[in-house]
């Protein structure tokens, strides 16, 4: 793997080497910060599961917290666990403006940003891999967010845990998540009340409104509720792109002497009009046009709706055994015009169509567990078990016009009359009254158990779940059965860490993904031949570092994932990608008044087969990945304080045969932040400039379609705490 450093991954890697000596020149006295902290502070902290301990704390700097959820296994210390993790706060998420878990996620070196197939739906590739966005877990629970798209108002943290994980969680509905998985944390009342409004704006005129309210009641404080309520509508920096999202959520939770509840309902409903498609290429790239060119049809449009709710409960059965029950469910309703574009020469001439849809999802999920701790013959254990069970009843149906049979062009988009669809009803389904095409059920069991030897100094994790997958499918019209697919399979993990010190620690893991194993498709020989589920492989070292004002960790990785080829004629699974790589993150305060969060990822991926493409790089996985933020505190000017990012992704191949190359990008974003008193209420005024240089860009490069980068977008807001 060639290693090629850009000038954002040497500046990482001298502020790497130089962790120690930093932590040592930075320390000031609590009691001098204290004095010096003129202006207000709002208290976010809280508890957003049930747990007794709450959610692990805010590092130094506040952008990232000290540790998240480990899967089944609970909250961990990152310095304590042996896997490389992130959890993003809501204060970078508010200070940033972060409208989706997409935008939160553009802070992070070791995922990049896409597109699902033929949708809007955000798709983040992690160390390589794609995770679709309906496999995030929410609060450790699969599928009960929206599918395409979810707003952070909704959100206290976003945790990325990086590498095959299907020990920890359970696999994904979507057998995606082979590179990592993220969970979403919903908020909580804190133990300060929180009051707080704000309105804002962004490019092509977009109208921003929010509420946020928490209180506690009760004797002691024990009952919470957090209320938030948000609203967005008009354009965008995109020519004539519509974007309107409304939304509503609910956390309620009370603890009590020696147990824990909470629940969360949720509504949300985004509308997309004219919202920009992706590009489908075939035997070249195009250059790529104007970052505010559309060349969506004026009649298209996405529209998303769900309600969605869970509970939860935690009981202390004895100082040192807890068990919870966790359950929710959601109703998704989608529905499209879409006009899909496909490049057909150098000069911009492409195709296109109407794509109609309808689909309704229902699921339902919950997961039980019980967490001990106990010593046998001088060793230390903490042992966890779970299971856990997961249901999907998806409906759906289509109606497309003749594919290919629009003409358009993308660097001067034609407006065309909208088609008549030409499916017939008997192979698309009822679009006023979809039928069930799809039901998926995912259940398991696992137990882990971490020793720890040598006054905690070594610890060892071993174990393994048991997942079973029943997924059948319907024809569309009939409901005529297709398809009926029923395996099991087991995923082992162990992991190691060591801690050389307090502040350093080395670890090291083997763990597997899991996938629904595929069929074969009709044209094979083997047509309908249905594949056990199937595994990737995780190797990994690291190591972390903790200074109290500023850390960081180095992982060395490498998946295997299985592939899937057809070879005279018969489909099978034979040889895998291979992604090898090494993470560098680095966060926290490395000097008083600067907050600093970066990191570089290099990757090898190769597919690695018998056939022509041996040795090939996979597609849309960049080499190098690089970003780097910094947050400075103006001296002299009490409350601003100025932002800075710039994110680096190397070229990517569009294809198989490596013949089509996507070229590297830098992107540079930077804001502003003042905060002051007006009377007794706390303002904070916030601007924003995404891509400042308004840079044209292809972001990724995904199954052979290009999604481009935003054009240069202002937003500015203003939240004022009552």
């Amino acid at each position: 793997m060639q290693l090629r450093l850009t000038p954002i991954a040497a500046a990482l890697t001298v502020a790497f080497l130089a962790l120690p000596a930093a932590a040592q020149t930075t320390s000031t006295s609590a009691d001098t910060e204290k004095k010096e902290q003129a202006l207000p502070t709002v208290t976010v902290n809280a508890s957003a599961d049930a747990s007794a301990d709450g959610l692990p704390a805010p590092y130094s700097g506040g952008q990232v917290a000290r540790g998240g959820r480990v899967g089944f296994m609970g909250n961990k210390d990152y310095l304590d666990t042996p896997f490389n993790t992130t959890s993003y706060t809501q204060e970078l998420i508010k200070d940033q403006q972060a409208r989706s878990v997409a935008d939160v996620l553009q802070n992070d070196p070791s995922v990049r940003i896409s597109r699902g197939f033929g949708n809007f739906q955000e798709l983040y590739v992690i160390r390589g891999f794609a995770l679709n966005s309906d496999d995030l877990a929410y609060n450790g629970l699969y599928g009960l967010l929206p599918r395409q798209y979810v707003a952070t108002e909704l959100l206290e943290r976003v945790e990325v845990l990086r590498g095959a994980s299907a020990f920890l969680n359970g696999m994904t509905p979507g057998s995606t998540g082979i590179g990592g998985t993220i969970n979403l944390l919903p908020k909580r009342a804190t133990s300060e009340p929180i009051s707080q409004a704000t309105v804002g704006w962004e490019t092509g005129g977009q109208g921003y409104y929010a509420a946020d309210i928490g209180r506690r009641f009760g004797p002691d404080e024990r009952f919470g509720i957090r209320v938030n309520a948000a609203r967005r509508e008009g354009g965008t920096a995109v020519d004539n792109e519509n974007r309107d999202l409304g939304l509503m959520s609910v956390g309620l939770d009370y603890r009590g002497n020696n147990f824990r509840l909470s629940a969360d309902v949720g509504y949300q409903e985004q509308k997309l009009n004219q919202a920009r498609p992706s590009f489908t290429v075939g035997t070249l790239i195009p250059a790529v046009p104007d970052n505010s060119t559309n060349t969506a049809q004026p009649w298209s449009y996405s529209n998303e709706r769900d309600f969605f709710g869970t509970a939860r409960a935690e009981v202390d059965l004895s100082q040192d055994v807890t068990a919870w029950l966790a359950y929710g469910s959601r109703m998704g309703i989608e529905n499209n015009s879409l006009s899909p574009t496909t490049v057909l020469a150098a000069d911009g001439t492409a195709s296109s169509y109407r794509a109609d849809n309808t689909r309704v999802d229902f699921i339902r999920t919950g997961e039980a567990g019980i967490r001990g701790k106990f010593s046998i013959a001088g060793i230390k254990h903490e042992l966890s078990a779970t299971a856990s069970i997961f249901t999907l009843d998806k409906k759906n149906s289509f109606a497309w016009s003749t594919v290919g049979a629009l003409r358009t062009n993308i660097y001067n988009p034609i407006t065309l009359v909208q088609p008549a669809t030409v499916t017939a009803i008997t192979s698309g389904g009822d679009m006023a009254n979809p039928r069930t095409t799809e039901y998926e059920e995912l259940t398991s069991f696992a137990v882990a158990d971490t020793m720890s030897f040598m006054d905690d100094k070594l610890q060892v994790t071993l174990g393994a779940r048991h997942q079973n997958v029943k997924d059948v499918t319907y024809a569309y019209y009939t409901s005529r059965q297709n398809a009926y697919y029923n395996e099991s399979a087991v995923t082992p993990m162990a992991g190691l860490l060591y801690k050389l010190s307090k502040s350093l620690s080395v670890y090291g893991n083997y763990v597997e993904g899991l996938q629904k194993g595929p069929s074969a498709p009709a044209t094979a020989s083997n047509a309908g031949q249905i594949f056990a589920p199937y595994k990737s492989k995780q190797k990994e070292v690291g190591m972390k570092y903790d200074g109290g004002k500023i850390g960081g960790s180095l992982a060395l990785f490498s998946i295997n994932q299985p592939n899937s080829v057809t070879v005279n004629n018969v489909f099978s699974l034979d040889g895998e990608q291979r992604n090898r790589g090494a993470e560098l993150s680095v966060f926290g305060t490395p000097a008083r008044g600067i907050k600093l969060l970066g990191g570089i990822t290099l990757l090898e991926a190769k597919q690695i087969t018998g056939g022509a493409n041996n040795g090939k790089y996979a597609i849309g996985v960049p080499k190098t990945q690089a970003n780097l933020g910094a947050e400075w505190d103006v001296p002299g000017v009490q409350g601003l304080s100025l932002n800075a990012r710039a994110v680096y992704t190397a070229p990517q191949y569009a294809n198989a045969t490596n013949t089509l190359e996507v070229s590297s990008w830098t992107r540079y974003d930077a804001g502003v932040r003042y905060m002051t008193s007006i009377g007794s209420q706390l303002v904070t005024i916030r601007g924003r400039v995404d891509n400042l240089f308004n840079k044209n860009y292809w972001a990724s490069a995904t199954s052979s379609y290009l999604v481009m980068g935003n054009p240069r977008t202002f937003t500015i807001s203003a939240a004022v705490d009552f």
